[in-house]
């Protein structure tokens, strides 16, 4: 049991580390049949978990410069927002079709990445692709490759922030899959800081995420939380090693690939059921 809980810990730790998010995808199947955790301390444990790893990662990468800051407190704020609006209704819908849903969700997410995976890009921050200063209905960068925060950039981004809240609070989710594709689709972010910036965005989400599960009368087992959080941080470091040696589109269409993986499954379950 103790080193099966480490071991998933890692698969979570490796996916973070790798992608910036997903784990958590992993995180609750494993508990409930990997380890015969109930589905709702399953949630818990995964925020929990993926939350404390993820802080451990945003630290690492911040000192490395692949974090933004300003655009990933933005993020944070709406998520931290939404993450109890997603928890009530969560409790309120059946599973079956909240599943669903998320698989739903999953799927539009994976084939918009491996789209844009496969159109020129910059992939340094500092220089961007000239169709970032085109109208269009991303967010758009200066000549630094500096954010330019308008109302309409900030209203989507804000947007975006409080549909990842709402999802971690629905799902236990640090909402991961969907912060990356939209830092890279929406601000014109390279892979690899938007896998940083979602890091700190997950850590600072799933607190809002834990605290409203926590209010809602839940328990998160602490000692399996421990374990989790210390195969978490292994794997993460893990994930960043051999995310150092991928391109910026084969980390999409890695990441793309495991969504598309990880939603067929939750409907084939759903429905054969």
């Amino acid at each position: 049991m103790l080193a099966l809980s480490i071991l998933f810990g890692a698969i979570v730790g490796l996916s973070l580390g790798l992608t910036g998010g997903g784990g958590a995808i992993f995180a609750v199947p494993l508990l409930v049949y990997g380890l015969g955790v109930p589905t709702k301390e399953a949630v818990g444990i995964s925020l929990a978990a993926v939350g404390c790893t993820s802080l451990v990662g945003f630290l690492h990468r911040w000192k490395l410069g692949q974090v933004e800051l300003r655009t990933g407190l933005l993020f944070s704020v709406a998520g931290m927002i939404g993450a109890p609006v997603g928890t009530w209704i969560g409790n309120l819908l059946p599973e079956t079709l909240l599943l669903l849903l998320f698989s739903g969700l999953m799927i539009i997410v994976a084939v918009r990445m491996w789209r844009k995976s496969s159109e020129p890009r910059a992939e340094d921050i500092n220089c961007p692709a000239p169709e970032l200063h085109q109208e269009g209905p991303t967010c758009q960068r200066d000549a630094s490759g500096a954010l330019i925060l308008t109302s309409r950039c900030a209203r989507l981004l804000l947007l975006v922030g409080v549909m990842t809240g709402v999802l971690s609070g629905m799902f236990g989710v640090g909402g991961g899959f969907v912060i990356v594709p939209a830092l890279v689709l929406f601000s014109g972010m390279s892979i690899h800081r938007a896998v940083g910036t979602s890091l700190m965005v997950i850590a600072l989400v799933s607190v809002s995420g834990v605290g409203s599960l926590i209010w809602s009368g839940r328990e998160i087992p602490f000692m399996t939380s421990v374990l989790f959080v210390a195969g978490g941080i292994a794997g993460l470091f893990m994930g960043q090693q051999i995310g150092k040696r991928m391109s910026g589109p084969a980390l999409q269409k890695f990441f793309s690939a495991a969504i598309l993986a990880v939603a067929a499954l939750v409907i084939f379950r759903n429905l054969s059921n």
